[in-house]
């Protein structure tokens, strides 16, 4: 079984900065694209920030410059730093990963637990 494990949520002023990270663990093959979404409440859950397995990152329009994605292989992480901060982050962000199991050839999307950010103005 695969899970993943996000840290570093909490409540800052708007300009501030956070850190989210988030560990796979578990046993499988390897991890490809590994992600961070946010839902908002009432809305649906949309793609914040992906980084392939080499390390080509991707952002939504609204956190370009201000976020940055970054992984570690070696110790199956994904990170996001988060800077600028804005009330409109305010949301639970959830770490994503497509997984490949054991057998070295199926991928499957597993998804942690979600750690809430709130950003006052």
């Amino acid at each position: 079984q695969v899970q993943l494990v996000e840290s570093g949520g909490g409540l800052v002023q708007a300009g501030g900065s956070l850190r989210l990270s988030c560990a796979a663990s578990g046993s499988f093959f390897s991890i490809n694209a590994m992600a961070w979404y946010r839902q908002p409440p009432g809305s649906r859950r949309e793609l914040v920030a992906l980084v392939t397995r080499d390390g080509s990152a991707t952002y939504v329009d609204s956190v370009k410059g201000r976020f940055t994605i970054s992984r570690d292989n070696a110790k199956n992480t994904v990170s996001l730093q988060m800077k600028n901060l804005k009330p409109d982050d305010t949301s639970v962000y959830y770490c994503n990963a497509a997984v490949v199991v054991a057998n070295g050839r199926d991928e499957y999307a597993f998804w942690g637990q979600g750690t809430q950010v709130t950003v006052s103005s």
